[in-house]
C-alpha cells in the first residue's frame, strides 16, 4: 500500500520540523495538551495543508495510535462523523468517512487507504500512520456531498519519555468548495 520510504520520511519530519514558508496558525498549551499548528495555502489546488506538532501528557503512544486507527471508537467521540466504515473492493481495503458540516455547507466525504506501521527510527520506537485518497468504485459520490479526492495524511507518534506521547501530523483535508 505505502512504501517504506514514506514511513521514514514521516519520522524525519517529526525529528526535524520543516516549517519555513508555513504560517503559524494557532498554539495551545494546557495541563495535558500542547499543540502548535501551521498551515500553508496551495494556490494551484486551493487547499490548505496543515502541520500539527503536539504532546499529550497522559496518553501513551500505543494508546494514541490505537485510538487513531479505531474508526468504531471515533464514532462515539466525534460528533461530526455521519458515516465511517471499512471498504473492501477486490484486494483493496480502505475507509469511507463522511463528515457533517454546518448549515449552508455541504458535507464532505472521503474514500482512502490507511496504514499503521511501528518502526524503530534512530533509537526511538515510532508509530507511523499514513493515509491518502483512493477511488473505490463500490462507493459512488453522493448528491449534495463533496467528495474530497486529494486527502493525504502522515502522522508520527513517539513516547515523550514519561507517561505521554509527542506527535506530528501533516494533513491536506479539503477544498473550499461549497454546495448550497
Amino acid at each position: 500500500m505505502f512504501q517504506a520510504i514514506e514511513f521514514e520520511q514521516a519520522c524525519q519530519e517529526f525529528e526535524e520540523p520543516r516549517v519555513e514558508g508555513w504560517e503559524l496558525f494557532v498554539e495551545t498549551t494546557n495541563t495535558n495538551l500542547k499543540s502548535t499548528i501551521y498551515r500553508q495555502y496551495n494556490k494551484e489546488s486551493g487547499l490548505y495543508q496543515y502541520k500539527i506538532y503536539g504532546e499529550l501528557a497522559d496518553v501513551t503512544p500505543d494508546v494514541c495510535a490505537q485510538v487513531y486507527m479505531d474508526h468504531e471508537y471515533r464514532k462515539q467521540w466525534d460528533s461530526y462523523v455521519k458515516e465511517l466504515f471499512e471498504i473492501h473492493e477486490g484486494d483493496k481495503h480502505g475507509i469511507y468517512w463522511q463528515i457533517n458540516f454546518p448549515f449552508m455547507m455541504s458535507n464532505r466525504d472521503y474514500t482512502y487507504l490507511r496504514e499503521l506501521r511501528e518502526i524503530d527510527h534512530n533509537g526511538k520506537h515510532v508509530w507511523v500512520v499514513l493515509a491518502r485518497s483512493e477511488v473505490f468504485n463500490c462507493i459512488p459520490e453522493k448528491s449534495g456531498v463533496i467528495r474530497v479526492d486529494d486527502y493525504q495524511q502522515k502522522a508520527a507518534i513517539v513516547s515523550n519519555g514519561s507517561h505521554g506521547c509527542q506527535d506530528w501530523c501533516s494533513t491536506v483535508l479539503e477544498t473550499d468548495a461549497y454546495v448550497v
